[in-house]
């Protein structure tokens, strides 16, 4: 399947669902790209292609962030960090607040699994405003890794999340 193939087909199976989680918004649900494993291969087989050089860890953002991420590792041969909302970690934990585009909220990770120097891809679902995936940057230098990129599998290019993560390595199978 070539990427224009694979950004189609990705298109079609990723439906909206309008004022989720509240009036306004329209939640992209990636469910039925899940549910298509030869898709689901082909994105992850993607993201993990495009990663800048050797990467030692993938860190995925809470929630699906996790479905990508972890299977991006796998196919990258790397570990894997979930990056987890507030209070869902048992040990010491780095944090990093953020904004969404109908909140706020807070990503922890275990202060000890990111060793100084590690290589991070970080991945998610969704860029949309950028503040989750900034947060997250900030978060993993704090631990003395070393984002070397970013990958999404959306771009909800109207709420410019781009400009908060300028100077970063992104890639994206298709936008929105």
């Amino acid at each position: 399947m070539t990427e224009d193939q694979l950004a189609a087909r990705v298109r079609e199976l990723i439906h909206d669902v309008p004022d989720y989680p509240e009036p306004g918004v329209v939640f992209k649900d990636i469910t039925p790209l899940l549910a298509d494993g030869p898709v689901f291969r082909a994105v992850v087989d993607r993201m993990a292609a495009a990663a800048p050089g050797p990467v030692d860890l993938v860190v995925g953002m809470e929630a699906r962030g996790f479905i990508l991420g972890a299977p991006v590792a796998a196919a990258l041969g790397a570990g894997f960090i979930p990056a987890r909302k507030a209070g869902k970690l048992p040990r010491e934990t780095v944090t990093g607040a953020y904004d969404l585009e109908y909140g706020s909220a807070v990503l922890e990770v275990h202060a000890d699994t990111i060793g100084h120097g590690a290589r991070v891809l970080v991945v998610d679902d969704v860029l949309a405003t950028g503040g989750t995936a900034a947060a997250t940057v900030e978060l993993i230098g704090r631990t003395g890794g070393e984002v070397v990129g970013l990958s999404f599998l959306m771009e909800l290019t109207f709420l410019h999340g781009r400009e908060k993560l300028a100077g970063q390595r992104l890639d994206v199978v298709v936008g929105f």
